[in-house]
């Protein structure tokens, strides 16, 4: 019995359409693939962590309407930072972080104060941001463990939104941490800052980013402290370099005289 003869086009279209499908498929397969929460933070971890760096910022503090500029330089390592206040109603007060320790240099008083207890709630500089809140140089998952809640927007920009919970034995300046991270540049975009209570006592929103050296970073922060009526505080990076050299001087308490 002779076979049956098959049309070699209906043959190769077959042949085609069987490997569009099997390639199809395997990529439906990996776009599909959920990451974990883990790994959205060492995304986040590997884009916004800086061995260290040299910027200019500006603060702005607004209370009732009313809005207050601080400009400052400030020098980062690791753990390490130090600030120096430019503006002419703060010029010369300065700020050193050296590990787990705070201390300000204020010169109308000619005196280093050490920052520690309850005066790490207080704000820096009468802003919304905290001086416990420039203890965390360390990467968030070195702190907290993490959860995916769900997949949203911010700024019409897709976003993982993920639950931190401190590390038990861990000293952090919030229990539990929500935040909207970027899922294409993995920078976070907003954050909400909770007591283990489960009190509301802040939110940070981005306003603006900018790509530098291959990293996303926030160039422009509102951090507002849902505790006070009326007030914001606005940081805007002016200048940053990345990864600098820097005096080991820099850093030493002589400094702040």
């Amino acid at each position: 019995m002779p076979k049956p003869k098959i049309n070699k086009l209906i043959f190769i279209t077959i042949i085609i359409f069987t490997i569009l499908f099997s390639l199809t498929n395997s990529g439906l397969a990996m776009a599909t693939k959920q990451m974990t929460a883990e790994e959205i933070m060492k995304k986040r971890d590997e884009n916004e962590y800086i061995q260290s760096a040299y910027a200019e910022v500006t603060m702005i503090i607004s209370k009732g309407g009313r809005g207050i500029e601080k400009n400052m330089v400030m020098y980062s390592r690791e753990k390490d930072a130090f600030v120096e206040f430019t503006n002419p109603g703060d010029r010369g007060t300065k700020f050193l972080k050296r590990d787990d320790n705070i201390w300000m240099f204020f010169p109308d008083a000619e005196e280093i104060v050490k920052i520690s207890g309850h005066m790490l709630e207080q704000g820096f500089m009468g802003s919304d941001f905290s001086y416990q809140d420039m203890m965390e140089f360390d990467k968030l998952t070195d702190l907290y463990t993490f959860t995916i809640l769900e997949e949203d927007t911010f700024t019409n920009r897709p976003c993982y939104v993920l639950e931190a919970i401190a590390i038990p034995g861990k000293k952090v300046s919030y229990y539990r941490r929500v935040t909207w991270i970027d899922k294409e540049r993995f920078v976070g975009l907003k954050e909400e800052l909770h007591a283990e209570s489960g009190r509301l006592l802040k939110v940070s929103e981005v306003q603006e980013i900018k790509e530098i050296d291959g990293h996303w970073l926030p160039i422009q922060v509102v951090m507002e402290n849902k505790l006070r009526r009326d007030t914001y505080t606005r940081s805007i990076i002016k200048e940053i370099e990345l990864n600098p050299e820097l005096d080991e001087r820099l850093f030493n308490l002589e400094n702040l005289h």
